[in-house]
């Protein structure tokens, strides 16, 4: 349980951190944020329900591109869903968010596991 409530946290935090690059996501406060990326990671998990093997043959046979269109479809479901997190350029912002978001979050885990504050 705590580990979900780190993992919104980290991706409340990475989402904050993409709406103040210039890429058109807009998010007006951090309880946007904080739904946004519950969204995101509750969605994002239901792809990690799928075995291992299946997800890497995904991956590898579509050359990333399954993955990375369900990121850009998860990230565009949740500024549709919550109110305060828009996309000023429609899929060009859903499409440039969602790699920004995968990036800043992965760098944010990357840290927070050198400090040793998460597992995850």
């Amino acid at each position: 349980m705590t580990g979900l409530i780190i993992s919104i946290l980290v991706m409340a935090v990475s989402l904050l951190i993409v709406s103040k690059l210039p890429l058109g996501v807009d998010i007006d406060n951090p309880i946007a944020a904080l739904l946004g990326g519950a969204i995101i990671g509750l969605f994002n998990g239901i792809w990690f329900l799928f075995p291992n093997w299946f997800r890497t043959a995904n991956a590898i046979l579509s050359l990333g591109l399954i993955p990375l269109i369900g990121s850009i479809l998860v990230f565009g479901l949740a500024a549709l869903l919550v109110q305060g997190f828009r996309l000023r350029y429609g899929i060009i912002s859903a499409i440039l968010g969602a790699i920004a978001l995968s990036l800043v979050n992965s760098i944010l885990v990357f840290i927070l596991r050198q400090v040793g504050v998460v597992a995850i």
